[in-house]
């Protein structure tokens, strides 16, 4: 063992992200989604159409930023390596029966994620420029007053999202494109650090118009290709979900006697993989729902909307991965090497030819990028919430560090910063179930005054005076809208 310094905190590290991920984590998760789930009425079945109906108006927002825009940046969060790397690596060690447990990760994962959304728009602020800023640090001061943990909620968000994971998502850019086109790591560093500077020097505005174009285009492109790998094998597309299915409970491996240890490794790989990609309960999506202006003008109406967006990450790309992996048969999981991205672009190759792995390095890269400028956006608005009056300094200085990051990112090895992020998120997840769990009594009375209307046959308007835990917590200038 080293007992250096160095080595000694990477042990600690280790150890608390095997605890938080492999045993707290999951189960909170998991539990926290079927309460709401129950609590709810199974809203994320109920509603299904409604959230479809509501993107029609979502693109409604004059000045300010849309719910179309604000899930499109949560999108881009949500949609990276993992909707790639992270079903293979599912598949990998826990075999197919694992995309089955992200599925169910996925539809309870639906219901935190718009208690979530809601409550950062109900506690949401008025930003003064026709946007609003919000999300956990200021749902858990102004719902629950306790600033101390709101506090701690931004930075671990700050460390994970705005700096670290930005670094992993430029290593992932940096290494496809050196593989797949041979160019130089330092090169494509620059290369994004020249390309997200405008962006993110533009503001949340700038980010989220980025994010209405590129998101929307790339996971169109991704499906379409999918769909052709579907049709070209549509002989075997029943069987690859029979495959998944069957996986899922053990009844392919009944045979050999390992069921119980089958079922395990499909429950936990397909759990784990489902929540780092959908990121439903983590605190990260409720800091973009929170910056639209809604249609209708009531808070659950974005809650619908992000809801909208882990079926779209989760049951939608990650399973058009899966598909693209399990039909191209069982022998590509033989190779110790092909656990990640590699057995993604060698399952598009057999599908479609070699031009399958420079696909996918592309789509790595319209993928990676975006979740850089929507994790940066994510840390602008708590950078924005910790430094109060001296915000334009500090949020300068973010900038400089996020971009340098980048470029670091391109050029280094991350395993440590990887681990780092891993603890900081987690920590940051349970700070942010917990406030939900606390406030999720405001949450179900913002739903059910919305379905009230909803059957009615109104449209949902959001007063805060009808509600007795909200009235005096709300910002004034935020709720009610001005007509």
């Amino acid at each position: 063992m080293d007992f250096t310094i160095p080595g000694l905190l990477t042990a600690a590290v280790d150890r608390s992200n095997g605890l938080l991920w492999g045993s707290v984590l999951i189960y909170l998760l998991i539990g926290a989604g079927l309460y709401f789930t129950v609590m709810t009425g199974g809203i994320q079945v109920r509603y299904f159409g409604h959230m479809f109906k509501l993107l029609r108006t979502s693109r409604d927002a004059g000045e300010g930023i849309s719910s179309f825009q604000a899930l499109s940046t949560s999108l881009a969060a949500r949609v990276g390596t993992g909707n790639l790397a992270g079903v293979a690596v599912a598949i990998y060690f826990g075999g197919p029966g694992a995309i089955f447990w992200m599925w169910m990760t996925a539809m309870v994962g639906m219901a935190t994620s718009f208690i979530e959304s809601t409550l950062a728009q109900a506690y949401k602020t008025d930003h003064g420029d026709n946007t609003f800023r919000g999300g956990p640090a200021r749902y858990i001061e102004r719902g629950l007053g306790l600033r101390w943990l709101a506090v701690l909620f931004s930075i671990c968000l700050i460390i994970a999202f705005g700096l670290a994971f930005n670094s992993v998502q430029a290593n992932s850019i940096a290494q496809a494109m050196e593989q797949a086109f041979a160019v130089p790591t330092w090169a494509m560093g620059l290369v994004l650090v020249v390309v997200v500077t405008p962006i993110i020097f533009g503001g949340l505005k700038s980010i989220a118009k980025v994010a209405e174009l590129v998101v929307p285009l790339m996971a169109l492109l991704y499906l379409i290709l999918a769909l052709v790998v579907v049709a070209l094998n549509i002989g075997d597309f029943p069987a690859a979900i029979m495959t998944i299915v069957k996986s899922a409970f053990g009844l392919e491996q009944a045979a050999g006697g390992a069921v119980g240890y089958a079922i395990s490794q499909a429950i936990m790989n397909g759990i784990q993989r489902g929540l780092f990609s959908n990121e439903a309960g983590m605190g990260s999506a409720p800091n973009a729902a929170a910056t639209a202006s809604t249609r209708p003008d009531h808070p659950a109406a974005q809650g619908f909307i992000q809801m909208l967006g882990v079926f779209l990450d989760t049951l939608v790309i990650c399973t058009a991965t899966a598909a693209i992996i399990i039909m191209a048969g069982p022998e590509l999981l033989a190779g110790e090497e092909n656990n990640g991205i590699q057995l993604t672009q060698m399952a598009l190759s057999s599908h479609v030819g070699d031009w399958g792995a420079m696909f996918v390095a592309v789509a790595i890269l319209l993928f990676a990028f975006t979740s850089v400028i929507a994790n940066y956006s994510y840390g602008e608005s708590n950078i924005e919430y910790l430094a109060g009056r001296r915000a334009p300094v500090a949020i300068f200085l973010y900038r400089l560090a996020v971009l340098a990051m980048i470029m670091v990112g391109s050029v280094a090895s991350l395993g440590a910063i990887w681990n780092f992020a891993d603890l900081s998120m987690g920590m940051m997840a349970i700070i942010n179930l917990v406030a939900i769990l606390m406030l999720s009594p405001v949450a179900f009375s913002l739903f059910r005054d919305y379905e009230k209307q909803l059957k009615a046959g109104k449209e949902p308007t959001f007063d805060p005076s009808k509600f007795p835990k909200l009235a005096n917590r709300v910002d004034p200038k935020a709720w009610p809208r001005k007509k």
